[in-house]
């Protein structure tokens, strides 16, 4: 039997574990800084932000309190129970993919309508989502996995719903958001059972779709011809990969010191969200750099012995949703690092647990906490077993 969530608060210290608490503490610290040295600037010159320079800073400081509040509560339940809700979490998720559509409202925001407005914040519907992927994708395969190798009933009901939330997702539009969902749900199916060769076809398929819809999409489009060149039109379509590539020039090994960023001063857009990186590369240069990406590697490494761990005790869905939880911010990560030294298109997503942002930053520390619950449960029997 598992430890009753109302045991959890009396555990020791040692039972969370340090290499993947301490890498994460040290991601939204170092983030809190870093975005209040990006926003400085364009807080100061803005009329909605009352001029304030920490303005940023505030409220990211806020975001990280609900977030840790809100992981100290979702870490209080019990991971039968996330399965048990699974389904309705999907379901609820898919519901504000839609609502946030609705002229009057969804927010518009650069000619994307991504968040639904709470008065003193914004809720974007689609980092929600990506949690409760990761929660049903886990649940859809831990069911079917006596039938991982029938292509009707173990992939084609979750590609459907993936299709259906892949629509909304492109009407907003959120692109970047479509493939973090969909490579959650993909890398469980491959690590629940699918077939390898089932796997590749697949693979293949989504890419075929990707290339069509940036293809048929002159906005997508102008975006990877941008990426592909950004010097050919630096004051247009690649202005923003060409000035976060002369931030990374002028880091160097060791950057030109905190708050000496020149980038920022409203030359690279959206500094302090997607392209924290960038300023992060020319103040602290390529070892702040290093730093991050050995962090996300940690955290990724620590997700993915977590679940091997919970694979050992034959716990298969809690090692589904580590692993899931893995392969989002892996990927994630990647991706937005990608964006910023020009080895992927321009996409609108953040750096996890770093970027200014309330969804973004209350969800991965939701999603941490869940993750730090299987290590917990995974604990206490491997002490049950041994006394």
């Amino acid at each position: 039997m598992l430890i009753s969530a109302l045991d959890a608060p009396r555990r020791p210290l040692a039972e969370i574990d340090p290499a993947l608490t301490w890498s994460a503490l040290l991601l939204l610290l170092g983030g809190l800084v870093m975005v209040y040295s990006a926003s400085i600037a364009i807080a100061e010159a803005g009329r909605f932000t009352n001029h304030q320079p920490a303005y940023y800073l505030i409220r990211q400081a806020v975001f990280i309190a609900i977030g840790v509040i809100a992981g100290g509560l979702a870490f209080q339940v019990r991971m039968e129970t996330w399965q048990k809700y699974a389904p309705m979490l999907f379901l609820i998720g898919g519901l504000l993919l839609v609502i946030v559509l609705i002229p009057g409202i969804g927010r518009d925001v650069n000619g994307a309508r991504r968040w639904l407005s709470l008065g003193f914040a914004n809720l974007q519907p689609s980092e929600l989502m990506k949690l409760f992927v990761v929660l049903y994708a886990a649940d859809f395969t831990y069911r079917k996995i006596n039938v991982m190798h029938d292509l009707k009933q173990a992939f084609l009901p979750l590609f459907g719903a993936m299709v259906l939330v892949g629509f909304l997702l492109l009407k907003e539009p959120d692109f970047g958001a479509l493939v973090v969902i969909v490579s959650i749900a993909m890398g469980i199916l491959f690590l629940g059972g699918l077939k390898a060769r089932m796997f590749a076809v697949l693979i293949v398929g989504l890419l075929v779709a990707f290339a069509i819809m940036i293809i048929v999409s002159p906005y997508r489009r102008d975006r990877v011809f941008g990426f592909m060149d950004p010097w050919a039109d630096a004051f247009g379509r690649g202005y923003q990969l060409s000035h976060s590539l002369i931030a990374f020039g002028r880091g160097e090994l060791f950057g030109v010191g905190l708050g000496g960023s020149v980038e920022k001063l409203f030359y690279l857009p959206e500094a302090h969200t997607d392209f924290l990186l960038a300023v992060i590369a020319e103040e602290l240069g390529f070892v702040g750099v290093l730093t991050v990406i050995c962090l996300f590697a940690l955290l990724v490494q620590r997700a993915f012995a977590i679940g091997r761990q919970a694979v050992r005790l034959e716990r298969l869905y809690p090692a589904l949703v580590s692993m899931g939880i893995g392969i989002w911010l892996g990927v994630q990560s990647f991706i937005n690092m990608g964006v910023n030294v020009g080895l992927l298109p321009t996409k609108g997503l953040t750096l996890p647990l770093m970027s200014f942002g309330g969804s973004g930053i209350v969800v991965n520390c939701i999603a941490l906490a869940i993750l730090l619950r299987v290590d917990w449960e995974n604990r206490q029997l491997m002490r049950g077993g041994r006394s």
